[in-house]
């Protein structure tokens, strides 16, 4: 079993981790689910190589030892586009992930070399400054720490990793989540799980400028294996549910249509919401966000508002109801209940909010007409990226088959699809 974190934001150390995890797969081989055995021992030798490649690379590039970060994507089973409402949502860490190698350099500038794109970039620290490009993340870290008293000396650092940029698996906040835990470990800054996240949330908000919520960087720094985490964005309270379905994968669908948060259409849905909230707040004083909102209050308030602020209020109402109901249903094992409201999910994020596109909405159509299917959506802000599938194991190869040659006949393009596993949050060695 992976080691998880401590609340105080004490890491694990890596290999630990790894070298535990090792008698778990002659544990499940002689109890004759080789497969998953021989799944689970390939994602752990992946992910050794993918560590000591970028490990390789660092002290080739900079002659020195590093520390290194394991720093995952996330899902989201439901629970979309609720987080800035104060509403709920149900995301894991997976086993796509950011690596880092990072030491201090003994200088006051950092040189980043990310190898996804073989490019280096290098800035000096008294000098923080929103930058285009992939860098621009590094640097909203940076000034998120220094803005809150810490010192941050010069340091390299080589980014690797398998996290799909563009994809919906919030590459972004794996940026973030593992140079701020990376920087923590080397510094002794002592900062809890949830201020990093909250680091890399304002880091976002501030340099590339996307007003998203908390969710992506909680999932990245808190994940715990085989769990889906209820956290509830008003207070930042959250509950481990197990994902106790061991005949069931998580299969991600990649609609190969880039998305970016960063785009105008992200922040435009967050304003009208609280365009919606407005209205609301003047009919019912105690509505703060959409969390405090009925479909009753809103049909109240219908002829104030906007079309598309109705549309929008509509959507995140029923999908905060939509994540407690999965919950229960969670408990009970009632996977089939669970999978019809991510379809209802998927249908509200294209009818309502309009996150979808013809390539998602086609790739949901698809999942709908297979049994061995329980539920599917789009996954992420939208305008592109994944679905989310959750797919019977005997059937994925089959289901991985006919989604791929459907969507290239339509299309004509390929689908990349990920069977993934729920994984821990950052970890550093």
């Amino acid at each position: 079993m992976i080691v998880l974190h401590s609340q105080s934001g004490a890491a694990p150390t890596l290999w630990r981790s790894l070298f535990t995890a090792f008698p778990y797969y002659s544990w499940v081989i002689k109890n004759g689910t080789l497969f998953l055995g021989v799944l689970y021992t390939f994602n752990i030798i992946y992910l050794i190589k993918m560590l000591q490649q970028t490990r390789d690379q660092f002290i080739q590039l900079f002659h020195n030892t590093p520390v290194l970060v394991s720093s995952p994507g996330r899902i989201n089973l439901i629970g979309e586009h609720t987080d800035y409402n104060d509403g709920f949502v149900l995301p894991a860490a997976i086993d796509k992930r950011i690596i880092y190698a990072v030491a201090l350099n003994g200088t006051n500038k950092c040189n980043a070399y990310a190898a996804f794109n073989k490019e280096q970039v290098s800035f000096d620290l008294d000098a923080v400054k929103p930058t285009p490009g992939w860098i621009n993340y590094l640097l909203g870290v940076v000034d998120q720490l220094q803005k809150r008293g810490y010192k941050v000396p010069g340091f390299d650092c080589v980014i690797a990793g398998d996290v799909p940029v563009g994809a919906g698996l919030s590459s972004s906040a794996a940026v973030e989540g593992g140079l701020v835990a990376a920087l923590d470990h080397l510094m002794g800054y002592a900062l809890s799980r949830m201020d990093m996240a909250l680091i890399g949330q304002k880091a976002e908000h501030t340099f590339p400028g996307v007003q998203c919520g908390i969710m992506d960087q909680f999932a990245n720094l808190h994940g715990k294996k085989d769990q889906v985490m209820l956290l509830d964005c008003r207070d930042l309270t959250y509950t481990y549910y197990p994902f106790n379905f061991p005949n069931q994968k998580i299969v991600l669908c990649n609609s190969m249509v880039h998305h970016s948060l960063a785009s105008s259409e992200y922040n435009v849905r967050r304003q009208q919401c609280e365009a919606g909230v407005k209205i609301l707040q003047a009919a019912y004083p105690q509505v703060q966000s959409l969390r405090d909102a009925s479909m009753e209050m809103l049909e109240a308030v219908k002829d104030k508002l906007d079309n598309i602020v109705y549309k929008r209020c509509a959507y995140v109402i029923a999908e905060i109801a939509r994540v407690q109901q999965a919950c229960d249903y969670l408990q009970q094992g009632n996977l089939q209940e669970f999978g019809k409201l991510m379809y209802a999910t998927h249908d509200g994020l294209s009818r309502l909010y309009e996150v979808s596109c013809p390539e998602l909405d086609y790739l949901v159509e698809l999942a709908k007409q297979r049994p061995e299917v329980a539920g599917a959506r789009v996954m992420g802000g939208g305008f592109g990226g994944c679905t989310i599938n959750l797919v019977q194991e005997d059937q994925v190869a089959a289901y991985t088959t006919y989604i791929r040659d459907r969507y290239q006949q339509k299309f004509g393009k390929v689908p990349e699809i990920y069977v993934t596993s729920i994984e821990e949050g950052v970890q550093v060695q």
